[in-house]
């Protein structure tokens, strides 16, 4: 978005983590590495189906729509329902934190890979770390 008017000088303003990222492709690699960590994770990888494939695709859109890009996510899967859709798993501290440990090593390479700043890392390891705790249920 361009801000400034006739005579006054323009800045360059991007206004959501999706744009300065650069799109689709950062959320994308953020959950690649994401998974990596959830592939091997005792904790985790049973609570995930045996083909990891649609779960990285809805997790990547629904990312994209979080910070700011298209809203795919929405128009195939409805509204995210975070809470209801993670409902049937067992969500205790033990979970949370393997989570977050694959979550925060993902956020910290993809933000590395596409020389984001150090604000745009705390704002999406902030975001994660909410809803880690909000997504426990037991």
């Amino acid at each position: 978005m361009f801000v400034g008017g006739r005579g006054s000088s323009t800045v360059d303003l991007v206004d959501t983590l999706y744009e300065r990222a650069g799109g689709d492709a950062f959320f994308v690699d953020l959950v690649d590495r994401f998974y990596e960590g959830v592939a091997g994770d005792p904790v985790l990888r049973p609570m995930y189906p045996d083909d990891l494939v649609a779960a990285r695709a809805h997790l990547a859109l629904f990312l994209v729509q979080y910070w700011g890009g298209p809203a795919t996510y929405n128009e195939q899967r409805g509204h995210p329902r975070l809470r209801m859709r993670h409902a049937p798993f067992v969500i205790g501290t033990m979970e949370r934190d393997a989570w977050l440990r694959h979550m925060t090593a993902a956020v910290r390479g993809a933000v590395a890979a596409a020389g984001l700043d150090a604000g745009d890392e705390a704002e999406l390891l902030a975001y994660f770390d909410m809803a880690a705790h909000q997504l426990m249920n037991a």
